[in-house]
This record gives structure tokens, C-alpha cells and sequence, in this order.
């Protein structure tokens, strides 16, 4: 039975990681003081963020779990119904749908996506997210599952649309999330129709033809 006490912790820290994800998804990290998080939890004591948290890497990483563990448990059905097929789109699908699902299901306003497009653009904290992408056995195992299904492309060509991958993902939910924040148009009209347009575009950049590159200029020499 939790005790009195340890409720009112408990409801603290989610009222700070609250407020603490939306304004760092509507300002950026490093534009948010620990005393603007305690003012918009409601909380008086302007020590309170770091008595719960620590530092404010501490407090980035605790926001980035409580969303990344739930999309590590939807991409985990997702990998067992897509072992073992040699269709790219699947493994792209498994890719895409869970995170695009999960921001559905949490309803609207949400500020996940756009948070973590923040994030991806602030070097102090990008490598928090790249470690809990690499600690999520799910995600790992499906990306080994795409590049065991496509074609034979050099080691700078699959590094390079990885990364056009990613910033797809993060900036194409960031945007949609935004719009629907504040009340304007979207390209499709639900988060699972965004999927299927992510999903179409990605297969299309893994699948594109590789031009031959021009020399470099030691090459050349």
C-alpha cells in the first residue's frame, strides 16, 4: 500500500515531468530554467525539480523513458508478428507504426514528438537519446531486420539514409504534432495515415537508385 507521502512524491514527479516536457518541446531544453518547470508544475519551492531529479540531464532522460519504454513495448508486438520477412516495407512499418501509433493513442495536445525533435537538435542532449535507442532491444533487433532486407548499397550510402531515416521520423511527427497543437492543416488527416506516408517515403529512400559519386580530390590525384 503506498503511504500518503510517497503518493505526493510520486504525483510531484509527474507534474514536473509534465511541465517539464512541454516546455522543453515549445522552447528547447537549454531555454528552460528548473525554477520555469517548478512554476509550471504549480510547486512553490524553487529547489523542488532538482530535490526530485537532479541534474536537468537527469531530468531530460526521466521525460525521454516514460515515453520510450511504452514505444519499446509496442515495437516489440510489432518485431514478433514481422520475424523472419524478407518484405522491406514490413521491417519499415515495424519501424514507424509503433511510435506513430503511441502518439495517437495519448490524445491531444501531446509534446513527446516535438520534445524530442528538440532534443536531436541540441548536442548536449542528442546523446541521451541515441544511448536509450541503443538500450532498446526492440528497436536494435528491427533495424538488424531491415538491413538484412535490402539491397547491397555502400557503407556511406546505408549510413547517410539511416540518418535521412531518423530525421524523417522525428521531424515529420514533430510537425504533425505541432499543427495539431495549434489548430492547423495537416498533410493527412490521422496519425495512422501519417504512418502509411512515412512508411511510403522511407522504403522509396532505402530502395532509391545510388549515383556513382564524383572523385574526391585525392582520388583524382
Amino acid at each position: 500500500m503506498t503511504s500518503p507521502r510517497t503518493g505526493r512524491a510520486e504525483l510531484t514527479r509527474t507534474l514536473i515531468l509534465d511541465a517539464a516536457e512541454r516546455l522543453f518541446a515549445e522552447r528547447g531544453v537549454a531555454a528552460v530554467s528548473n525554477r520555469q518547470i517548478g512554476e509550471a508544475a504549480g510547486q512553490g519551492n524553487t529547489a523542488v525539480v532538482g530535490y526530485h531529479f537532479g541534474a536537468k540531464e537527469d531530468l531530460v532522460r526521466a521525460v525521454v523513458r516514460r515515453h520510450t519504454s511504452r514505444v519499446e513495448g509496442l515495437r516489440a508486438e510489432a518485431l514478433a508478428a514481422t520475424e523472419g520477412s524478407p518484405d522491406v516495407r514490413a521491417w519499415v512499418d515495424c519501424l514507424v507504426r509503433p511510435l506513430t501509433g503511441y502518439l495517437d493513442a495519448l490524445g491531444a495536445p501531446t509534446w513527446f514528438a516535438r520534445f524530442h525533435a528538440q532534443l536531436t537538435t541540441e548536442p548536449g542532449y542528442r546523446e541521451i537519446v541515441t544511448a536509450e535507442s541503443l538500450g532498446s532491444p526492440a528497436l536494435v533487433a528491427t533495424v538488424e531486420g531491415l538491413n538484412r532486407c535490402l539491397p547491397d548499397l555502400p557503407a556511406e550510402v546505408r549510413l547517410e539514409r539511416g540518418d535521412m531515416t531518423r530525421l524523417l521520423m522525428v521531424h515529420v511527427c514533430a510537425e504533425r504534432e505541432r499543427a495539431l497543437a495549434e489548430g492547423a492543416p495537416t498533410p493527412r488527416t490521422t496519425w495512422d495515415a501519417t504512418a502509411t506516408g512515412l512508411v511510403d517515403a522511407i522504403v522509396g529512400l532505402w530502395l532509391a537508385p545510388v549515383s556513382a559519386s564524383a572523385p574526391t580530390e585525392g582520388e583524382r590525384a
